[in-house]
């Protein structure tokens, strides 16, 4: 295992402001990209939202009672307003870190102002990311599956060709990851502004037929429903929240487009178009309630069917992508923030940093999905096991959004939790209502969180005894560099650069080069890499340099938690500063460290194999920091942890 190198550092105020890069692109290009990926996901909800909650509510044979459906219709509504539109395009856009959103950004924020609570703040992060890949395991079977499941719509002899075809689409969608999405990215804005005028167009005469579901907008329906239906209206809670279940993108994405062109695009077209989607079903369905079979399909003309499951298909492929992604995003904000080994990270696009392909979570996120769709076989049943990952995830964002406008925004506690209490109460009856589906197959996701929630302590936990331990064990630099100015051994042209954690102390592969090779380069750089708690450093800031002798000096490098560290790149920047820095007369030293179970650790010996096992699938810090392979030695240490 490399030396771990990633230490947290604090960084200035978060500012409230968006990202700069922001203004230097189009606000129709911005509120378009939007569109495409920040709404694939609840945006393909109406395909079998409305049907699982009416199937819920009354069954899937019988005539439905008009109360009944406009009940159901009103508590979709209301969930978009809000849970959506209020909680996160009006309040949560606005608690973003230094412009960036996500579970692990509203962390580091919260993170900086709760002084000794920290550690319960990091716990409610690791539980909101653990269960974030839960809903990137679900998000693309259960989406996928029942756009394909429309063709049986079409014709009833494609029904044994749904699974295996769904499954096809899956791998080809994983295949393509490698080239990066800036190729699609394009089709994806224009693709599903199409899919939410044709929902919204088809809606319109179902509505005309029938105005009265126009009522449904009343919450009294809304109310009426759940006070008289008991169980069974507590379990279409469960059901209605998957007409929300896209609704965190909006904040995880906040980094990627910013606040009005996510909040224009909601308010302008989304909202409207799948407020009428809903409307124009259960109008369809107080006409013909077999239609209850699929009746987000079924208010299309026959003519329109087969389009209609192509471009179904296209947008849940975009709601996949969209979850893909930003599993990756996730994946190296934990790698920053220390939750994670480091694993290999590729960028896919020269422009956009954000643009990046993860292959080890990739592959593991195709084999779960495959699995799921095959273990499941409908859609139904796999939205059974949908919603309960992402409800977790937003009572996680009720609390630590509480910390941050009390402590952050320096509101009073009593303003704060008078504003988030509402959010949370409604947060928590979602939890509650889909937690009644965890026999159904809601296990999926709670198992998969619980995994990753498990390999991210214990990897935290790890990574700080093995820190502890290993400082013991070093000598003070100061002290050595002192020794060495004194008695100096052999020196040997060109520079050599240490990594280590703790700029303190001298350097494992250091007083190994010594003992073992007794000489020492006529430069030598003692160089720490800092992970600030925003998302990314001036570049102005990028590195701090100090002069310790005439042959020694300290170099700190600093990048926020979604940059990829670029050690050489950010070297350069030190000639500024006076360092004439040459990568080919420069030589980089790492400590690679053996573990192995302590007779007396502070883990359970279970764990301490486990951590052990996760070093073993960190990526060498020479490509996870970009360093040459060429440029770089490594010196072995055995260490008891």
């Amino acid at each position: 295992m490399s030396t771990e190198v990633a230490a947290v550092a604090a960084d200035p105020a978060a500012d409230e402001g968006e990202r700069d890069s922001h203004s230097t692109v189009g606000f129709k290009t911005l509120m378009l990209g939007s569109i495409g990926v920040v709404y694939g996901d609840i945006g393909t909800s109406p395909i079998y939202a409305f049907r699982e909650a009416m199937t819920a509510a009354g069954g899937t044979t019988g005539r439905f009672e008009p109360y009944v459906v406009l009940g159901v219709l009103s508590l979709i509504l209301w969930a978009l307003i809000v849970v959506v539109t209020l909680k996160y395009v009006v309040i949560f856009l606005r608690a973003d870190n230094n412009g960036e959103g996500g579970t692990l950004a509203l962390m580091a924020l919260a993170q900086r102002v709760v002084g000794s609570n920290a550690s319960k703040v990091i716990l409610l992060g690791i539980i909101g990311g653990a269960l974030f890949y839960g809903d990137a395991v679900i998000t693309p079977a259960v989406s996928v599956l029942s756009a394909v499941e429309g063709m049986t719509v079409v014709t009833s002899a494609f029904e044994p060709y749904a699974v295996p075809v769904t499954a096809l689409i899956l791998v080809l969608l994983f295949a393509v990851q490698s080239r990066g999405t800036a190729s699609v990215a394009a089709f994806f804005g224009p693709t599903m502004c199409v899919w939410f005028a044709a929902i919204a167009i088809a809606a319109i005469p179902r509505v005309v037929e029938h105005p009265y579901v126009l009522l449904a907008f009343n919450p009294l329906y809304a109310v009426t429903f759940m006070l008289h239906h008991g169980v069974i209206g507590f379990v279409t809670l469960g059901a209605v929240f998957l007409a929300v279940t896209g609704a965190e993108a909006l904040y995880a994405d906040l980094g990627h487009f910013g606040k009005r062109p996510i909040r224009t695009a909601w308010l302008v077209l989304v909202l409207p178009a799948l407020a009428l989607n809903y409307l124009g079903q259960g109008a369809l369905l107080l006409a013909n309630p077999k239609a209850i079979e699929n009746p987000f399909f079924l208010m299309f003309p026959p003519w329109a069917l087969l389009p209609m499951v192509v471009l179904a298909t296209a947008a849940t492929v975009i709601a996949s992508q969209a979850v893909i992604t930003g599993a990756y995003s996730l994946t190296r904000q934990a790698i920053q923030l220390g939750l994670l080994p480091r694993f290999e990270i590729r960028h896919t696009s020269e422009a956009h940093s954000g643009q990046i392909y993860i292959p080890r979570v990739n592959t593991l996120l195709l084999v779960f999905v495959v699995l799921l769709v095959f273990l499941f076989r409908s859609s139904s049943a796999l939205a059974s096991a949908y919603g309960i990952a992402v409800t977790g995830t937003m009572v996680v964002t009720a609390l630590m959004g509480f910390v941050v406008i009390w402590k952050v925004w320096r509101w009073s506690m009593i303003a704060a939790a008078a504003l988030i209490a509402p959010f949370l109460f409604l947060d928590l009856t979602f939890l509650a209502a889909n937690l009644l589906k965890v026999f159904e197959g809601g296990w999926v996701p709670l198992v998969l969180g619980g995994l990753v929630m498990l390999l991210m302590m214990t990897w935290r936990r790890g990574s700080r005894l093995l820190f502890e331990k290993s400082r013991k064990l070093e000598f003070p630099l100061l002290d050595l560099v002192a020794m060495l100015e004194k008695r100096p051994p052999q020196r040997v042209p060109g520079t050599a650069v240490f990594l280590t954690s703790d700029p303190t102390s001298a350097p494992t592969a250091l007083m190994h080069s010594l003992k073992h090779y007794k000489v020492l380069h006529e430069k030598n750089v003692i160089l720490t890499i800092q992970i600030a708690r925003s998302p990314r450093v001036d570049p102005a800031e990028r590195v701090r340099l100090e002069e310790i002798s005439a042959t020694f000096s300290k170099v700190t490098l600093k990048f926020g938690f979604m940059e990829s560290p670029n050690v050489p790149k950010a070297l350069a920047i030190a000639r500024k500063l006076g360092w004439q820095f040459d990568i080919m007369s420069t030589s980089f030293f790492l400590s690679r460290r053996a573990l192995k179970p302590a007779a007396n650790s502070d883990m359970p010996r279970w764990q301490d194999h486990l951590f052990i096992a996760l070093s073993r699938t960190a990526n060498d810090a020479t490509d996870y920091f970009q360093i040459p392979t060429g440029r770089a030695v490594e010196v072995g240490t055995q260490v008891a942890i």
